[in-house]
């Protein structure tokens, strides 16, 4: 298959162009900068798009949006982050409904941050959007794909949920202070971390290719989600180093400002109904089976 990938330059982009290509499918960037040797380009905030049609791709998968987690909130960074993902992917579906070769398969990115504080509830793809600013990012960043949902392209929204690699992301943060024996439990340690190894994350985006009844939302986690108490605790175990300094929650509200509470100190407690009753078998069942996967192969 000829795939297009926005946000290849990513975590999840650079892995999922790596892993595509080694399975035989012919990957493409959508690159932020138009050139000779760019058959697809764009420019998202002055509403630039080319696809190159003499190229007929079969899937395209879009990740790009600006960094939620990179510096701390306030009013303008808010609006980019919003803005990055509604105005990016209404570019890029306007773009594609109007191809003569029209797309099989639109995946386009989304969060589990679509249901907010779920405390010890589990929720699934049926359930409604919380409340707060998480919440409002995917429901907006979905809504966005309206076009291509209305031109019959099966269309797959990835409600994802903390993907876990060495390479960055929470593992990589936590990873430097727990092997100096300086992490511990953040907040209270109850609150619920809805995660997917690296590894299923690849093998389920190949899944939903494969699999052309699935549609609509799907949440990219793993059906076993742990406590931070429990993630930490697994992780200390798996670098051999103890977890005994805490976190607390004033400490993260006063060092990450209003991203503390959601990113850090909230609760989602996430199943995934859908890729479960598609047949979809997990690579790594438990975080300690994908804690070692992952640190044995970085």
């Amino acid at each position: 298959m000829n795939i297009l990938i926005t946000g290849s330059t990513g975590l999840v982009g650079t892995a999922l162009s790596a892993y595509l290509t080694s399975r035989g499918h012919v990957v493409y960037p959508l690159v932020r900068n138009s050139g000779a040797d760019s058959p697809f380009y764009w420019k998202p905030a002055e509403n630039i798009i080319h696809l190159d049609e003499t190229i007929t791709i079969d899937v395209v998968i879009h990740l790009a949006g600006e960094n939620i987690a990179d510096s701390r909130w306030n009013k303008e960074k808010k609006k980019l982050i919003i803005e990055s993902r509604e105005q990016g992917t209404r570019l890029l579906c306007d773009a594609l409904v109007k191809l003569k070769h029209k797309p099989e398969l639109l995946i386009s990115g989304s969060a589990i941050g679509f249901y907010g504080e779920t405390g010890d509830k589990i929720v699934t793809e049926d359930s409604l959007p919380g409340t707060g600013f998480l919440p409002e990012i995917a429901t907006k960043w979905e809504a966005a794909t309206q076009p291509v949902e209305n031109s019959g392209i099966r269309l797959v929204h990835m409600r994802t949920g903390i993907v876990l690699s060495p390479k960055g992301g929470v593992l990589k943060k936590m990873m430097l202070p727990v092997s100096l024996g300086l992490g511990g439990i953040v907040g209270s340690g109850q609150q619920y971390m809805s995660w997917v190894s690296m590894n299923d994350m690849l093998h389920m985006i190949e899944f939903i290719i494969e699999k052309s009844q699935i549609s609509g939302p799907v949440n990219m986690v793993s059906n076993r989600p742990v406590t931070n108490y429990e993630f930490i605790k697994a992780l200390g175990k798996v670098l051999h180093r103890p977890t005994v300094i805490p976190f607390p929650a004033f400490m993260a509200k006063l060092i990450f400002g209003e991203m503390a509470e959601p990113l850090l100190l909230s609760s989602t407690r996430v199943n995934s109904v859908k890729l479960e009753q598609a047949g979809y078998k997990y690579i790594d069942n438990t975080i300690e089976d994908a804690l070692i996967s992952l640190l044995k192969s970085n």
